[in-house]
């Protein structure tokens, strides 16, 4: 399927919205303009694969955005791309979600972690996501990411400890919960980013070929 037609599809199921969509004219957009709209929709795509370091929908956000350039951008030549990526990079957020919903299963709930403790394992592992991905600048790109999964991870594990204790279990307790929420939090992170790179080089890969 190609633009054209995913456009019709949908201007006959949507009516005046799609169809609005469907008469903006890109005509004015010449080639050297078609190459920049693509190498910004390859650095918007890794600034937003950044954002699962610190638990926020950036897989997802990135197939929005796919979405979107496949709709709206250049519906010719090499920077144009088709719906197949959009579904490939689809299928790769869905299985992001899977990867991480089953890592959490190994985390502060499994352990037996109040609903307390759990949601201060996710603020504690954006916190420590951002301070890792500070402390991890001087080694670029590399260093921001590891350094921002394993704070994330010592975060959740302070998070979940300060909400258990707080909740009135003892430190030895605590110290259980916390220690599943640092795996669960590190591996599902880990399968997180993994699959946000593929949707990256899904990116870089459509705008190319």
């Amino acid at each position: 399927m190609n633009i054209s037609d995913w456009k019709s599809m949908v201007g006959e199921a949507t009516g005046a919205t799609a169809g609005w969509f469907q008469s903006v004219d890109l005509s004015w957009i010449d080639p050297a303009s078609n190459v920049l709209l693509a190498v910004a929709l390859v650095f918007a795509c890794i600034i937003l694969w950044g954002l699962n370091l610190i638990a926020l929908p950036g897989n997802w956000l990135a197939v929005l955005l796919l979405a979107l350039y496949a709709w709206l951008g250049p519906e010719q030549g090499r920077a144009a791309i088709s719906v197949t990526p959009v579904i490939a990079a689809a299928i790769c957020a869905v299985a992001a979600e899977i990867l991480e919903f089953a890592a959490g299963a190994l985390g502060a709930k499994r352990a037996g972690g109040s609903r307390r403790g759990t949601i201060m394992a996710v603020v504690g592992s954006m916190i420590g996501a951002v301070l890792g991905a500070i402390i991890g600048l001087p080694i670029p790109i590399i260093g921001s990411v590891l350094a921002a999964i394993l704070f994330a991870g010592m975060g959740a594990t302070a998070g979940a400890m300060y909400g258990e204790w707080t909740d009135g279990r003892s430190w030895k307790e605590s110290w259980a919960v916390g220690h599943a929420a640092f795996w669960g939090r590190t591996f599902g992170t880990l399968g997180k980013v993994s699959v946000g790179a593929i949707i990256v080089l899904i990116a870089i890969m459509a705008v190319i070929f």
